[in-house]
């Protein structure tokens, strides 16, 4: 599975990938998964699907640079975000949101009926993105961060096969691949 954006393209993580998104992974979050982490969730965990998005206008002919990934577990019918980050440089592009995309369209391909993540209750700029992208607020996990203590926001898609969600998904699909595109012409 490939996927792409006019500007990125989002494929697979592969172990290789490990210290690319590590940097990325350190500049974002206060306790860092270890690089064994992330072995362990490619190499091992069947449920797990990661995936890392790089330019790809710049480098057609070879692979460029990790500036951005996401992952998921697939349990019972339930997609639940386990990370999304992107590398200081490329925030606000619009690559968090095709990794977004890109996960709930591949999420959908494995028969998901549901995706839920956590977020801090103070980071509004990616509950903005995932509310605008249908999810809803479903729980509080008291205490969820290790780091500060900080409650985590459950938030919840519930319906993800259904009519209101995919017309949804479709309209911001052609949203974000025209931003893309203006941003490639630019």
């Amino acid at each position: 599975m490939e996927y792409k954006g006019l500007a990125y393209k989002v494929e697979p993580m592969a172990i290789p990938d490990i210290s690319e998104v590590l940097a990325i992974e350190r500049q974002s979050f206060p306790n860092p998964w270890p690089a064994s982490a992330y072995r362990y969730e490619l190499a091992q965990n069947d449920r797990a699907q990661y995936f890392v998005a790089r330019p790809s206008l710049s480098y057609p002919a070879e692979k460029g640079p990790v500036v951005g990934y996401g992952g998921f577990w697939l349990v019972t019918g339930e997609a639940h975000i386990s990370t999304i980050a992107v590398h200081p440089d490329y925030r606000r592009t619009g690559l968090g949101e095709l990794l977004l995309e890109a996960m709930i369209e591949h999420a959908l391909s494995l028969g998901a009926d549901l995706m839920t993540l956590e977020v801090r209750v103070s980071n509004g700029g990616a509950q903005g993105l995932y509310h605008k992208y249908g999810f809803r607020e479903s729980g509080v996990r008291k205490e969820y961060y290790s780091d500060n203590r900080e409650d985590a926001l459950l938030m919840t898609i519930p319906d993800l096969k259904g009519e209101k969600f995919s017309g949804l998904l479709a309209e911001l699909s052609s949203k974000l691949s025209a931003r893309l595109q203006r941003q490639s012409r630019a």
